[in-house]
């Protein structure tokens, strides 16, 4: 039992760590988003992320291209790497397994 513990420590410990990177990323041009009008925005990409940044404002960011997306681009754009959320395309909830 100690073993597991130790090791959702440490990867609790690296997904803060990760997190905490995310704010030095750069924002995205025009170069890397593209307008979208259907349901293939960044907000429902599989390497789409939140969370509160520096004074609980919200970032957005992009897992794949490693950087930020401005607030509204996500509900707007998508880029080329855009990927079906694997909650839909699985059929599963990570937070239940």
């Amino acid at each position: 039992m100690a073993l597991s513990r130790s090791r959702s420590t440490r990867s609790v410990a690296a997904a803060v760590e990760a997190a905490g990177d995310c704010e030095a990323w750069p924002y995205f041009d025009g170069d890397v988003l593209l307008a979208s009008r259907s349901r293939k925005v960044c907000m429902t990409c599989h390497w789409f992320r939140h969370q509160a940044g520096a004074q609980c404002i919200p970032l957005f960011t992009c897992q794949l291209h490693q950087g930020l997306i401005a607030q509204g681009d996500h509900l707007l754009n998508r880029c080329q790497g855009w990927t079906d959320d694997m909650t839909r395309q699985r059929g599963w909830a990570r937070e239940a397994g």
